[in-house]
């Protein structure tokens, strides 16, 4: 192939290309402005029948803005009766553990709640009855940890289970009830968080 041909079909080459990115060019902006035509009469279209669909969809929207506010109410107490229930579950446990679990939870209880002060301990009189024999030193120990001392008093309070302290005259009730009742919102929110979240 001479030098001329080669210039030749270079030329043509690059013409061809040239007129098939215009070819290309022109069919993208038919395309178009064929779809800008079509989304304009749809766009009229849905204008006409979202006017006559408004009042329609005013009236809809507060029917089931209601409905949805019926059925969150309605899940927000069910939620809050099944957290409640497990709640009341485990104070239940609690309560009904075996006599080496019960005291156990009341030795983690006092390391808890003693203060580094000299204050006595009152139980029931049914866990006073049942109470371990070491179960005094346990105390003695659990209150010397927090820089105090507990003296186990062999006076029963009037009080379904957990304990009684006192400092100075002051009584802090350590009954599980009034533990669960103290930590109320932080347990509703752990339940709920293991459960819903």
């Amino acid at each position: 192939m001479t030098g001329l041909d080669k210039i030749t079909s270079q030329i043509q080459e690059e013409a061809e290309a040239s007129a098939k990115e215009r070819v290309e060019a022109a069919q993208k902006e038919a395309e178009q402005i064929l779809a800008d035509a079509k989304a304009a009469c749809e766009a009229m279209e849905k204008e006409a029948s979202d006017k006559a669909a408004a009042l329609k969809t005013v009236q809809d929207g507060r029917i089931h803005s209601a409905a949805e506010q019926k059925r969150k109410t309605a899940l927000l107490k069910a939620k809050q009766e099944i957290i409640a229930e497990i709640i009341g579950s485990a104070y239940q446990t609690l309560k009904e553990e075996d006599t080496a679990s019960y005291f156990l939870t009341m030795e983690k209880l006092v390391k808890t709640y003693a203060l580094a002060d000299k204050g006595e301990i009152y139980f029931s009189a049914a866990d006073l009855g049942r109470m371990p024999a070491d179960f005094e030193k346990k105390i003695e120990a659990a209150a010397q940890e927090n820089g105090g001392s507990l003296t186990l008093k062999k006076e029963p309070k009037e009080i379904p289970d957990g304990f009684i302290l006192v400092y100075g005259g002051v009584e802090e009730n350590c009954t599980l009830k009034a533990l669960f009742d103290a930590k109320k919102d932080q347990l509703q929110d752990r339940v709920n968080e293991m459960l819903f979240l």
